[in-house]
């Protein structure tokens, strides 16, 4: 079974192609118009084995926000829809990790359930291109569009690029772990029998 999905999201603020494969290689091909916003998504592509392809066309001369925020958006909807039915995946994920003086914890649970806690301590406008605030807004909107619990603590750090990148390759490790299959589970994980 694939696990692929393909969106094309066109506004009047942004047009964007993304397609994504949970059981890749780490292959990307992202463009957004935003160098720093690239290089997050070519990393986490790659530190989660997934194939992402990213092509953003967005108002640029406003700000990043629309850009960064509809990234978000899609991002999630095509997570949500290449997990699928959910059937015999692990369901949580979680990693501690570590890039120089940063340490960051990313912890999901693929519920169906949309939450964020987000506790990054950055105190640069910019990195980059990339507004700081918006990396707020960009998980906020990928735990609503693929309905996951996402949780991202900073433990250390004071270098803002370490920090963000450290949250971004922690949430693509914990997004494998959450994916990938559990010969144990017989349906879904759940109680209740669906998620």
């Amino acid at each position: 079974m694939d696990r692929i999905s393909e969106i094309t999201r066109n506004t009047n603020e942004t047009r964007i192609y993304m397609k994504l494969n949970l059981d890749g290689s780490g292959k990307s091909d992202i463009h957004t118009g935003i160098g720093f916003f690239d290089h997050m998504l070519n990393s986490f592509a790659r530190h989660g084995f997934f194939d992402l392809t990213v092509k953003v066309e967005g108002d640029l001369m406003v700000d990043t926000h629309h850009t960064i925020e509809d990234t978000g958006i899609v991002l999630g909807q095509a997570i949500a829809r290449a997990v699928g039915d959910k059937k015999g995946i692990a369901r949580y994920g979680s990693m501690l990790l570590p890039m120089d003086e940063a340490l960051v914890l990313c912890a999901l649970d693929l519920c169906g359930r949309p939450y964020l806690v987000y506790d990054l301590e950055l105190d640069r406008e910019k990195v980059g291109e990339l507004e700081t605030e918006m990396v707020r807004e960009f998980f906020y909107a990928v735990s609503y569009g693929a309905m996951m619990n996402l949780h991202i603590k900073q433990l250390s750090g004071f270098n803002n690029h370490h920090i963000i990148e450290a949250a971004f390759k922690a949430f693509a490790r914990a997004l494998d772990g959450a994916t990938t299959f559990d010969p144990r589970v017989t349906g879904v994980l759940s109680t209740k029998g669906s998620l």
